[in-house]
């Protein structure tokens, strides 16, 4: 909705990748030069490194994409994969700097998996998940609006530059957070809203609820395929949700009805 771009997704517009920098360099530093603020922050601090490397990489991308008020796809995509590629290779150097159990964790998370789900890892989450799901009723009426563009949302009332301040630091601290403690889980915020928007239309009243919901349906389905399809062994979620989300994908991109690059700005 803020992009007014359907190929807008975590993974593309940098949310994943810098939330999964800040966590892995949590998890390597974390025993060292970050060591106070780790003893600080308690279970607050990975989540919080994780938020801040996802509205580090959004903001930048948001900036270098954007121009006169409408977000360029071809600009979209390439700052997208430049981002993605420079936080992976950062990523690369912390992984080089750790240790054995560093390693296993950061194996581990970037797999994707709710296998180290507990209540005290939700409970770390909570106060941002809390905060976006409130948020979500106030954003909807003007990303509704922001379809039509900057100014025409302007006139109709909807305070255009703070909403999308507001819209990317919830998108950073729903995603970075999650991210942190679930690790990297591709094509789930690509695949239900647009399967919803087929479903129940584009007004983001119900797609934001509607997407929130959708999207957790779809990742207990894939943990219980994960765990059950090789069992006793277990599958790296993000392996499921991608065998499932890239077909998924390319049926919307493509379809009759799918999205084209005329739905594009």
């Amino acid at each position: 909705g803020l992009f007014r771009n359907p190929l807008a997704d975590p993974g593309i517009v940098g949310v994943t990748s810098g939330a999964g920098l800040a966590a892995v360099a949590a998890i390597v530093l974390g025993n060292g030069i970050l060591a106070p603020v780790a003893m600080l922050l308690g279970n607050q601090f990975l989540p919080l490194m994780a938020f801040f490397g996802g509205l580090f990489n959004t903001w930048a991308l948001y900036l270098i994409a954007t121009r006169d008020g409408r977000t360029s796809t071809t600009a979209l995509i390439l700052s997208g994969i430049a981002i993605g590629a420079l936080s992976a290779a950062l990523m690369g150097l912390m992984i080089v700097m750790a240790d054995d159990r560093q390693l296993r964790d950061i194996t581990f998370w970037s797999l994707g998996s709710l296998g180290g789900a507990t209540f005290g890892r939700v409970l770390s989450i909570l106060p941002f998940i809390g905060a976006v799901m409130l948020i979500m009723p106030f954003v909807a009426r003007g990303l509704d609006a922001l379809v039509l563009g900057d100014a025409a949302a302007f006139h109709m009332g909807i305070p255009v530059q703070r909403l999308k301040k507001i819209v990317i630091v919830a998108v950073a601290a729903a995603c970075g957070s999650t991210v942190a403690v679930a690790g990297s889980i591709g094509f789930v915020g690509i695949v239900v809203p647009h399967l919803l928007r087929l479903v129940m239309g584009p007004s983001h009243r119900f797609l934001l609820p509607g997407s929130a919901l959708g999207g957790g349906a779809l990742l207990l389905v894939a943990d219980s395929v994960a765990r059950t399809v090789a069992a006793p062994a277990e599958l790296p979620i993000g392996v499921i949700t991608a065998l499932f989300g890239a077909p998924v994908f390319l049926f919307l991109l493509l379809g009759k009805n799918g999205i084209t690059t005329r739905d594009m700005p």
